[in-house]
This record gives C-alpha cells, sequence and structure tokens, in this order.
C-alpha cells in the first residue's frame, strides 16, 4: 500500500480488487462461473492515494460484489448446473458484511461531519 493510503481493518480486504467500471462486449452470454471470474479480477489502473480514492476503491468492490452474488443468484434460479448453492451463499454473504462495512463507514463520516458543523468558533 502506498504511503498515506487509507487503512481501515474492515475496509482493506475490500480495497485490493478495483474494478475498472468499463462496459465490454462478450461474443456470448457468460456462465455463473465466468461472471464470478471476470468479477473479481483485478483491472489495471491508476491507484489513487488517500481517503478519497480508498473510498471509491471501496464502494467499488462492494458494487462488484453485490454484482457477481446477483449474477450467481440468477444463475442457480436458472438451474445452472456449474454454478453451487455454497457458492451463490458465500458471495452473498461477503457482499452482505462489504455492505453493512460501508454503511457503518458513512454513518460514521456524517456524525464526524455533524460534529465539526456543531462546533463553535
Amino acid at each position: 500500500m502506498p504511503p498515506g493510503a487509507y487503512h481501515h481493518p474492515i475496509l482493506q480486504p475490500l480495497l485490493p480488487t478495483a474494478m475498472d467500471m468499463r462496459i465490454t462486449s462478450t461474443p456470448s452470454p457468460l456462465t455463473g462461473t465466468q461472471l464470478a471470474r471476470r468479477a473479481t479480477a483485478a483491472q489495471p489502473a491508476a491507484q489513487e492515494v488517500g481517503f478519497s480514492g480508498a473510498f471509491k476503491n471501496a464502494l467499488q468492490s462492494v458494487s462488484a460484489a453485490q454484482d457477481r452474488a446477483n449474477g450467481l443468484q440468477q444463475e442457480v434460479q436458472l438451474e445452472n448446473p456449474k454454478v453451487s448453492i455454497e457458492e451463490t451463499m458465500v458471495a452473498m454473504q461477503k457482499a452482505q458484511v462489504g455492505f453493512q462495512a460501508t454503511l457503518h463507514v458513512r454513518n460514521r463520516m456524517v456524525q464526524a461531519y455533524t460534529d465539526i458543523m456543531n462546533m463553535q468558533v
């Protein structure tokens, strides 16, 4: 991690998987396993430093985890034999934990902003 980058024990596992938000076309529909590999593959991108870059990367990785869980759910509902229910449940739990961590960070940021705004100068 570059010097000055944000470090948080809950969000740290989410940070290395910054996602590229470009839309790419595929010649054929993706299977559940291909969706999972594509969603978790790290894309080469310029690393942003500081809190805003870390927070942006964390939000993108939470979004990618939610997209992966949704894709796997659809594949299970379509009875794709290549996607297991266990893999889907783990992906759903990862997405839920990431979302809850993001929600806690947002709540703390709002509370800090409120505290600063209520300070007398």
